[in-house]
């Protein structure tokens, strides 16, 4: 994942453990950065990983294929695999860790990069300021964290607002927030300073601690009826849990 202001010296030693049918990447440490069913390898495994996936709520189906998606922090590569395979969209990530990358290569099934797929080895905080990138994403992924998993290691609202700007007019960004929780309420508060109190949708925390919070680019507030025929959709065309989504993402007013 991607860390703010390392060097490439100072940046965490990459490693790799598999747990039966499940493979893991750690930063030096025993957290879990990503996994991967061993069998499956473009099936989103974690929770809060398949939870990042909500925009889908939010998106024109039929069109979701001629979309843009980007992921800031490659993590494992989950998210960009399933959004290059699966969802057959063009799809950039944003990684600080050459080793990341490497890794991710070799052991997790990441394609090469192609006319579909990008991998950027950059600081994502630099890197979504560049011009060429604004409102150019249709669905945006930020799972930043560093080695020590304690909270996330860009989470201002001068962040969130340059994350904004990346976004089309329709477009939403999925956040990872694990931690304390007021690493969450601040969290919480600087995306809406960023976004506006009406464009946040929150999970319940996942078993492990995970929230995953949506921001919308425009906010919309979509009948209950509506959402739960856009998720059966998405569960009959991509295999995600989408219909029991419903149950715990609801708006926020931070």
């Amino acid at each position: 994942m991607a860390r703010k202001k390392e060097t490439l010296q100072e940046l965490p030693e990459v490693s790799v453990s598999d747990d039966g049918e499940v493979r893991h990447l750690h930063l030096g440490t025993p957290w879990i950065q990503g996994s991967m069913r061993i069998d499956e390898p473009f099936a989103l495994e974690l929770e809060y990983v398949q939870r990042m996936m909500a925009w889908l709520l939010f998106a024109d189906l039929a069109q979701v294929s001629k979309g843009h998606a980007m992921q800031l922090g490659l993590g494992a590569g989950a998210i960009t695999k399933f959004c290059h395979k699966k969802l057959r969209i063009c799809t950039t990530a944003i990684e600080l860790n050459p080793q990341v990358l490497a890794v991710c290569r070799q052991w997790f099934k990441l394609p090469p990069d192609g006319p579909k797929l990008r991998v950027v080895l950059a600081d994502a905080s630099k890197e979504i300021q560049n011009p060429m990138w604004l409102g150019t994403v249709d669905a945006l992924a930020v799972d930043l964290y560093d080695h020590e998993a304690a909270a996330p290691v860009l989470d201002s609202p001068d962040f969130y607002a340059d994350c904004r700007a990346l976004l089309t007019e329709t477009g939403c960004m999925t956040v990872n927030l694990f931690g304390r929780a007021s690493s969450f309420d601040r969290s919480l508060q600087s995306m809406s300073q960023a976004f506006g109190n009406d464009a946040l949708w929150a999970f319940k925390p996942t078993r492990e601690g995970n929230t995953v919070v949506l921001a919308q680019r425009t906010p919309t507030r979509p009948k209950r009826a509506e959402l739960a025929e856009r998720a059966e959709a998405i569960q009959a065309r991509w295999d995600l849990p989408t219909t029991k989504w419903l149950r715990v993402f609801k708006p926020v007013n931070p």
